[in-house]
């Protein structure tokens, strides 16, 4: 397994991997939350990229002995902020680095909070094999006729007071009335942080991109 972290630059020229397998066989591309507002850029100290670094963890021993490239994305501004959508524009721009690096390997997008959001956003790029949305943040008027043809599989547990189980499992009807393989996934306990059964939300994720990746 080899990992590789995707940053941000502070400037506009886009993302660029540390490290990163010569040929990877596929990738897993990771987006941590957010807020509704802000445009600053991420602290170094990072509470919502610290828990993806968790699942990403879990992930590279779940697939060890693939050639599989982990990559986290580092949004350039902390918020979706509106009509700019800062964290599905930066998702888009990791997906054709990838795609300018690498050529057309499956990438499997994961996505917590507003990174799932920014991950649904981002899921009709032509790399994309499917998609893994943990507690997102859905509001009612995002799109999902790009969704046609891929899977999407949406996490929530509706115990979370930050981001609304209702509106994912009405994101999901929404998805499979566009065309899309759309599965909700009740989980049972984790809240928002999905750290109180962070082992239930890991394997579950897992479980899912090792299907992804094997639909070749």
């Amino acid at each position: 397994m080899k990992i590789a972290t995707l940053l941000w630059a502070t400037r506009s020229q886009g993302p660029a991997p540390r490290t990163s397998p010569r040929a990877p066989s596929a990738a897993v591309v990771l987006l941590h939350g957010g807020r509704a507002e802000d445009l600053r850029p991420p602290p170094l100290l990072n509470l919502p990229a610290w828990r993806m670094r968790l699942l990403s963890a879990a992930l590279a021993r779940a697939l060890s002995g693939r050639t599989v490239l982990i990559t986290t994305v580092r949004y350039r501004r902390r918020g979706w902020n509106g009509p700019r959508a800062d964290a599905a524009r930066d998702a888009v721009a990791a997906l054709d680095r990838l795609h300018e690096r690498h050529g057309d390997i499956p990438v499997v997008l994961i996505g917590h909070s507003m990174g799932g959001r920014a991950a649904l956003r981002a899921a009709g790029h032509p790399c994309v094999r499917g998609v893994i949305a943990l507690a997102p943040w859905c509001p009612p008027e995002d799109p999902v006729g790009h969704l046609a043809g891929r899977e999407v599989y949406v996490l929530h547990d509706e115990a979370d007071r930050v981001t609304s189980a209702r509106q994912s499992w009405d994101f999901v009807r929404r998805a499979r009335a566009a065309g899309a393989s759309a599965v909700a996934v009740r989980m049972e306990a984790g809240g928002h942080t999905m750290l109180r059964g962070s082992r239930s939300w890991h394997r579950h994720t897992t479980e899912i991109v090792k299907h992804l990746l094997s639909a070749r």
